[in-house]
């Protein structure tokens, strides 16, 4: 049993933020990650190995107080009490007690079923992105780069400088969207530097606009894809087909909190005050879990429940400031690259929609809720618990999950044997 002033579940940009501000408060902080590095999914690999020089000089920070503690490869599993998180680790199990919560659980990948999306060689874009960054082979292998957002350049530079072949960048967001955003960027220089790094890494690759997959295609192991280009379709040989459409909050742990959600930029978000404080007094959220915006506006937004969660609000306005200049970056990347509605039309019957059950199409669509299916089909009762098909029946059906099941991860049995004797 262990008692922290301020804990932060989350080692991405977000919760390392907050960890930094909050120690300047002097009380005791702890970072919870499952991962046995820190960064989270953008800094994967360690922030002292980026090229973003934020993130060595805020981990070196971290290493240097006394009072942050980094409790790695640790998994929250739920909340036993008001002010406690039970979690789980490779050896044991833990209740870990905090007067302040800051939450800061990322992102994953919004996942989007067509045919052959279940072939060997289709991954997802982020997905492929971080297996390379661990060491998993590419180079001369051909890749087409599919999907929605500024992640699919960043995704196709991380697999070209391992040596792929990229093939292809599919987005399918429109010409006009794109142009917009382009002249957006004036706002934020640092963006437009960034964006301009990424198309000379990336000359002489296509760079489909108003494209998306329509199918993948392969004997065993995908070996083509099949593109919707306007009016025409083409197909492209391949070995890998990175494929994803954007990004959705990982609120499981906020919402089994009780934390009240709200709607933002078209998707579920954690609603927050001004100070990233959450409906539940002494609990923050910060990061993605409150809208899908970048590193940029995590590491303000982690910076402010910091500051907040240790009592030093009289040094926030300059962050408050900052963030309010991120917010409509945000809101501009959301309109840009809002899916076009042919995206949930490309299921056919016999399409698997949910992974873990091999729950298709055919036997989702005459559903009326998240509910309804999920007990008649069994959808989002795998070991992912939803967080895949869930993603896809919001875009295919407009359902969205209406509850939280415990423990919000995976567990072993022995863990939950001990803690319901304690």
């Amino acid at each position: 049993m262990k008692h922290f002033d301020v804990l932060v579940v989350g080692a991405g940009p977000a919760g390392l933020a907050a960890a930094q501000a909050a120690a300047a408060g002097g009380g005791a902080v702890a970072i919870v990650d499952d991962n046995p590095l820190a960064g989270g999914q953008i800094w994967r690999g360690g922030p002292q190995h980026q090229r973003d020089s934020r993130a060595p000089t805020l981990w070196a920070a971290l290493q240097a107080a006394t009072n942050v503690s980094f409790l790695a490869q640790t998994r929250v599993l739920y909340s036993p009490a008001p002010g406690q998180l039970q979690v789980q680790t490779a050896d044991t199990a833990d209740t870990l007690h905090f007067n302040h919560l800051v939450i800061a659980t990322g992102a994953r990948e919004r996942l989007l079923p067509f045919p052959g999306w279940t072939l060997p060689g289709v991954t997802g874009a982020g997905g492929l992105q971080a297996l390379v960054k661990g060491g998993y082979p590419v180079a001369g292998k051909r890749v087409v780069v599919a999907g929605s957002g500024p992640l699919l350049l960043a995704v196709a530079a991380t697999l070209r400088e391992r040596g792929a072949e990229i093939v292809a960048i599919v987005e399918q967001a429109p010409l006009p969207a794109l142009a917009r955003f382009a002249v957006g960027l004036v706002a934020t220089p640092s963006k437009t530097m960034q964006a301009l790094r990424l198309f000379a890494q990336l000359r002489g690759i296509a760079y489909l606009r108003n494209s998306h997959v329509v199918a993948a295609h392969g004997n065993g192991v995908l070996d083509s894809v099949k593109v919707q280009r306007g009016g025409r379709q083409q197909t492209f040989d391949c070995d890998y087909l990175a494929c994803g459409y954007g990004l959705l909050p990982n609120l499981e742990l906020a919402q089994a909190l009780g934390c009240a959600t709200g709607a933002a930029n078209g998707q579920t978000v954690v609603q927050t005050g001004s100070w990233q404080q959450t409906s539940i007094p002494g609990v923050y959220c910060a990061g993605e879990g409150t809208g899908i915006g970048g590193v940029d506006l995590a590491l303000v937004e982690g910076r402010i429940a910091g500051l907040a969660a240790s009592g030093q609000a009289q040094h926030m306005q300059a962050a408050l400031d900052e963030r309010a200049r991120w917010k409509k970056f945000a809101a501009r990347l959301a309109r840009a690259f809002a899916l076009r509605p042919e995206l949930a039309t490309l299921a056919a019957d016999d399409t698997i929609v949910c992974r873990c059950e091999d729950v298709v199409h055919a036997e989702l669509r005459g559903h009326a809720s998240w509910r309804s299916a999920k007990l008649q089909t069994r959808c989002g009762m795998g070991p992912c618990q939803g967080r895949i098909c869930g993603g896809a029946t919001e875009v295919l059906y407009g359902w969205r999950p209406d509850a939280v099941r415990m423990p919000i991860a995976p567990a072993r049995i022995d863990t939950l044997i001990a803690t319901a004797d304690v």
